[in-house]
């Protein structure tokens, strides 16, 4: 397994502070549209070993790429290396089985200039008689969107029990489809033997930010209480454990805490679900959000771990903690969002999962803006154009001396220090001002 481990951790931790680039070049995970929806489609198959045990490996690459220049080839083999250990996270004890519920979950991966490739997995059986082992299927995409990649792994999945072959023309349609706006719908048509073309419509929610996540699973699994301590230690970029036994439940509340932070990023390691031969990730010194199965939970709680939030999704409720998550936001604000928070879970059968999605991220997005809204009056411009943020003044003007006292942990984040770093280079002009 080390092998595995050195190439995973070279893709994928520590990304513990994004290097610097152009502007916008930081967050590949905001995308523009018309661009290709996918980058790789592989299918991981579980293969016998001779000690007798199973290991996930690369049975299908589509497509194959051609002419690569060295550093692609370097970086394309890293990233084929590392999906299946991503892929069949929970290690080697498979057997074959007559019956398997499929799955779907995700990971991210980082490339060595922090941008962020995600791989979006549908974890099926094969079609067919008898005992068999499940499959994935994965695709690669460096858009994040995970509504629209569940619809096309439906898609997948529905011609993987007619034949392997039915779905490549379908993936080769999607390549030559340009990835629609907000808002936008793309249709692709597709060929289905003794059912005839069919026309696939994908559409992309309105709004993007949103795009990628579903706090409905949050709210299901935890009370706005515990959520309101798992925000506090991830604004001040602390070490947050998730424990569930399914990957989906994993991946789908692990995106959505990450969302929560919005219009700052998590940049920092980010492991949705870790594979078993890199569970000594637990033991990094520096931030990190990951997503651990229940399985594995005697291991990690024997690990010689620093000081993190360990939340078991299974039960609700937090299994260790610092002990001061209460006192990190301002009362009178936590109060406010605890309110808006419940507000929500009592119309839980009312509201569609978009509408859950913008109520809760408006109610996260309200705290920044009373927070630090008024950052952008304390960029001082000079004449050539670039800004310097006053970080005294800037927190002097907050007049609340509990606000103050949050703030001032705040700004020494890593997360509000390259927020502010993209807002010095990126000048509005101001009315009447040149």
């Amino acid at each position: 397994a080390t092998e595995g481990k050195e190439e995973a951790s070279a893709v994928e931790n520590n990304p513990s502070r994004m290097p610097q680039g152009k502007p916008g070049e930081r967050s590949s995970v905001l995308y523009s549209a018309g661009q290709f929806f996918f980058e790789y489609l592989v299918v991981v198959s579980l293969k016998k070993m001779s000690d007798g045990r199973y290991e996930p490996k690369i049975t299908y690459q589509f497509p194959k790429r051609e002419n690569l220049l060295k550093g692609q080839k370097e970086e394309e083999e890293r990233l084929l290396q590392a999906i299946p250990l991503f892929c069949f996270p929970d290690g080697n004890n498979w057997a074959p089985v007559t019956e398997f519920t499929s799955e779907t979950f995700s990971f991210v991966l980082t490339n060595v200039d922090g941008s962020r490739k995600i791989g979006y997995c549908r974890r099926l059986l094969p079609s067919g008689r008898g005992v068999r082992l499940p499959e994935v299927f994965c695709i690669i995409s460096c858009l994040g969107c995970f509504g629209l990649f569940s619809k096309i792994l439906d898609e997948v999945e529905k011609r993987r029990q007619i034949s392997m072959a039915v779905i490549y023309p379908f993936m080769q349609g999607l390549r030559e489809s340009p990835f629609p706006a907000p808002g936008k719908t793309v249709t692709i048509k597709s060929f289905i033997p003794e059912s005839g073309t069919e026309l696939i419509e994908l559409t992309r929610p309105v709004d993007a930010h949103l795009e990628h996540v579903e706090f409905q699973a949050l709210l299901q699994r935890l009370s706005p209480h515990l959520i309101l301590h798992i925000f506090a230690s991830a604004v001040l970029e602390r070490r947050l454990i998730f424990l569930a036994e399914e990957l989906s439940v994993l991946s789908q509340c692990i995106h959505a805490v990450a969302a929560l932070l919005y219009p700052f990023t998590w940049a920092h390691t980010y492991i949705p679900v870790v594979p078993e031969c890199l569970l000594d990730t637990v033991c990094c010194p520096t931030p990190f959000m990951v997503g651990i199965q229940m399985r594995h939970l005697e291991r990690v709680l024997d690990q010689p771990m620093e000081e993190a939030l360990i939340v078991d999704l299974c039960e609700g409720k937090i299994l260790r903690a610092v002990g001061d998550e209460e006192e990190i936001l301002p009362i009178k604000l936590q109060n406010e969002m605890l309110t808006s928070l419940n507000r929500h879970n009592n119309n839980n059968n009312v509201h569609t999962s978009e509408q859950v999605n913008t109520l809760v991220s408006e109610a996260f997005v309200q705290f920044f803006v009373r927070m630090v809204g008024h950052y952008a009056s304390h960029i001082k411009w000079s004449k050539n154009g670039s800004g310097i943020f006053q970080e005294r003044a800037f927190c002097k003007a907050i007049t609340s001396k509990t606000n103050r006292k949050f703030v001032k942990k705040f700004v020494k984040t890593n997360m509000f220090s390259l927020f502010i770093e993209e807002a010095e280079k990126s000048r509005i002009p101001q009315e009447g001002k040149q």
